[in-house]
């Protein structure tokens, strides 16, 4: 017997709120949810928006009710959704305590760290679903992409309805299997050879035997003409990145490190905090303006000293933060794109740099801001000077001149900091000149770049969907990567990014398993959730991360203290065991620079984290860990494959394998005491060691294990 299932249309009637009625219907799998905020009874409130993950931090005002509450209703996609409100035009530093020492929302399922000191409310969305509610889209690399140089097909249902699922194509029929599986989802797959065209459809059966097929009619196959739309960079799948603050990694010429003060932008503005920039000895003590403004000297020069330590650390991929000319410490008030920050070296020290790193074989990317720049860039110093008459008066959005450098109210600036003007990237002339400065420094050597906050720029998509065309053309093997800290499959479709900054992964699914905070089972329906959203080409270029310079060192979100403290051994074997995983994931592991060193540090603290690595401190064992992951991913090649299957969890206890045969598996249990898991049939032996298991296997507390199938 043969059915049709269609996808629910999910519909919420007669929502009560403020006594009015509200119906919103939502298309496919989407679901209304209302989000609702009640002033204070002192609290004057005369604009409420809702801004999120789900539209990339924008702004959705949100309508007063007859009650005085806010709200609106909208469609979201089933999953995690991390949001705040915007009260009177402004942030709420921490959605969870915001409101009189509350919650700002308390319909809030939890919270995370935003990155800035402060948390993100989360929403919990899930589907209401029909029978096996099949998904399927041809143009989506979440189903169909070529990955490891095989074409990858996946089809995703309801959980626990669907026995078997075949694919039928005219090159011969196969069956699928169950790959990941999560709240309200399963994903199976089936890899084979890329054919040069390909007509196919599925057919499922579900528990109680009856059928069905996607599409609903298979004399109208889906069909497939052989075309890699979205390449895979192998030599990012293949990799190991490390992250390099270039200030506070090492001085090798302290020559220029007066230079800082030369080109620090702090004294311009008599609004800010009295003080002024401060050159510091390496082991300096922290200032009040160590987040932006005090320097330690690290340079290009000391960078390359640092080359050899890298590779034998088995890194093959470089991230610098912001390397061209600024106003401060952290580099991304721009002052000239096309000119190597002289605090930092010179143009000939970048070239030696490149060429000693590609020796090594090390690729190199930079990091690219296009969104704001400094006051000292030439086109908004010409502004502040000639008013509407300067021929870049609209590159930036000015609200009244003449105005002061550095007064945000005069000016739109990035998050209101009037150090960073925000760029209008929908007008042409400040588009061609921004991607002519990407042009010019991949010509020049670089191997990719790393985007900051892309989701702000204006016509966002639109804007980098041009300019990858642009880059791919001259350079196809170029990395692209965009700041979105959360799950969203929009920039990864083929057009935009390659991969994004996966905090989605690290910060939010690995971090919680590794402090103890989430269990197995919990923890291996994200990951499912995770790598069913994302396609194996993208997932296999994954830029997955834990901590970086704007997040607490993950040693101390781990419980390992806090700067200057001595780390807690608890904490170096929970770094361990989350770098391990992160290792063994699909995707390019990120190392933030000194995390492989044990180097403690908060957020929030004038930004502790980017203290300057002392390099005559270091914890052996764990070094020795992140340098034994880098050989055997190196030695192995199922760890750096695009493919990944959940195959159990239990307790503190998951297991995922890796592999297209599913050649590794890899345990891990975050408890405090041994755990047991029954291991897939045959035997296996621990990498690394001499142990072989057959049957059972009890590993360790707080540790995970990679196990290799013997033949």
């Amino acid at each position: 017997m043969k059915r049709k299932f269609g996808i629910a249309v999910l519909i919420l009637s007669a929502l009560l709120l403020g006594g009015l009625a509200q119906e919103v219907e939502c298309p496919g799998l989407k679901v209304a949810v209302t989000f609702g905020y009640t002033p204070l009874e002192d609290e004057t409130v005369t604009s409420v928006s809702l801004r999120g993950s789900f539209n990339t931090w924008g702004e959705w005002p949100m309508e007063e009710q007859p009650d005085g509450s806010w709200a609106i209703t909208v469609c979201l996609e089933p999953g995690t959704h991390q949001y705040k409100f915007f009260i009177n035009g402004r942030w709420p530093r921490d959605m969870a305590t915001a409101r009189g020492g509350g919650p700002v929302d308390p319909q809030a399922d939890g919270y995370v760290d935003d990155g800035f000191g402060g948390q993100n409310a989360i929403r919990i969305v899930k589907p209401v679903l029909v029978g096996p509610s099949p998904m399927y889209d041809p143009h989506d690399p979440a189903y169909l992409c070529i990955a490891d140089d095989r074409l990858v097909l996946r089809l995703r249902t309801a959980p626990g309805q669907v026995g078997s699922v075949r694919l039928v194509t005219d090159q011969g029929e196969w069956p699928m299997e169950r790959q990941l599986w999560w709240d309200w989802g399963e994903m199976w797959r089936i890899s084979l050879p890329v054919f040069e065209s390909l007509n196919y459809y599925f057919v499922g059966t579900l528990i109680d035997g009856s059928e069905f097929t996607v599409p609903d009619d298979p004399s109208e196959p889906f069909s497939f003409d052989g075309v890699d739309r979205f390449p895979q960079l192998k030599w990012v799948s293949q990799g190991v990145a490390y992250q390099i603050f270039p200030d506070r990694f090492h001085n090798g010429d302290p020559e220029n490190d007066v230079l800082a003060l030369q080109t620090d932008e702090f004294f311009y503005n008599e609004l800010w905090t009295k003080g002024g920039p401060v050159l510091s000895s390496w082991s300096d003590p922290i200032t009040p303006e160590h987040c932006c403004h005090q320097y330690f000297g690290g340079d290009l020069a000391g960078i390359m000293e640092k080359l050899d330590y890298l590779s034998e650390l088995g890194i093959t991929i470089l991230y610098l933060n912001p390397v061209f000319d600024s106003g401060s410490a952290h580099g991304y008030d721009t002052r000239d794109y096309l000119k190597v920050s002289p605090k930092f070296g010179t143009e000939a020290d970048l070239r030696r740099l490149l060429d000693e790193a590609h020796a090594r074989g090390m690729r190199v990317i930079f990091d690219f801001v296009p969104n704001h720049t400094g006051i000292s860039f030439w086109a908004f110093l010409d502004v502040a000077v000639r008013g509407p008459e300067s021929p870049y008066w609209d590159w930036y959005f000015v609200r009244e001149w003449p105005f002061l450098l550095g007064d945000g109210n005069a000016y739109e600036g990035w998050w209101g900091l009037g150090s960073l003007p925000k760029l209008n990237t929908a007008g042409p002339e400040v588009k061609a000149y921004l991607f002519d400065v990407v042009g010019y420094w991949l010509d020049f050597g670089f191997d990719g770049f790393r985007v900051d906050v892309p989701n702000e720029i204006i016509n966002a998509h639109g804007f980098f969907s041009e300019l990858r065309e642009l880059v791919k053309a001259r350079h196809p093997e170029a990395y692209m990567v965009g700041e979105i800290w959360q799950l969203d499959p929009s920039w990864v479709q083929g057009d935009q990014f390659d991969s994004l900054m996966n905090y989605a992964l690290g910060r939010d699914v690995l971090l919680p398993y590794a402090r103890g905070n989430a269990d197995g089972e919990r923890t291996l329906a994200e990951l499912s959730r995770y790598f069913a959203t994302y396609g194996e080409t993208v997932a296999a270029m994954g830029f997955n991360l834990v901590s970086s310079h704007d997040t607490s060192r993950v040693l101390t979100d781990l419980g390992g203290g806090d700067f200057g403290e001595t780390p807690a051994p608890e904490a170096i074997k929970r770094l361990q065991l989350l770098f391990t995983l992160l290792s063994t994931l699909p995707g390019v592991p990120v190392v933030f620079q000194g995390d492989e060193r044990g180097i403690l540090g908060e957020k929030g603290f004038y930004d502790a984290q980017r203290y300057p690595i002392q390099w005559d401190v270091v914890n052996e064992e764990l070094l020795a860990h992140y340098i034994g992951l880098a050989q055997m991913r190196r030695a192995i090649p199922a760890l750096t494959s695009s493919a990944v299957r959940a195959y159990a969890a239990k307790e503190g206890v998951l297991a995922f394998f890796r592999g297209e045969q599913g050649e590794v598996l890899v345990v891990a249990n975050n408890a405090s005491r041994l755990a047991s898991l029954e291991l897939p049939p045959g035997n296996w032996r621990l990498v690394g060691g001499e142990a072989i298991f057959r049957g059972r296997v009890v590993v360790p507390p707080v540790q995970a294990w990679i196990l290799a199938r013997e033949e």
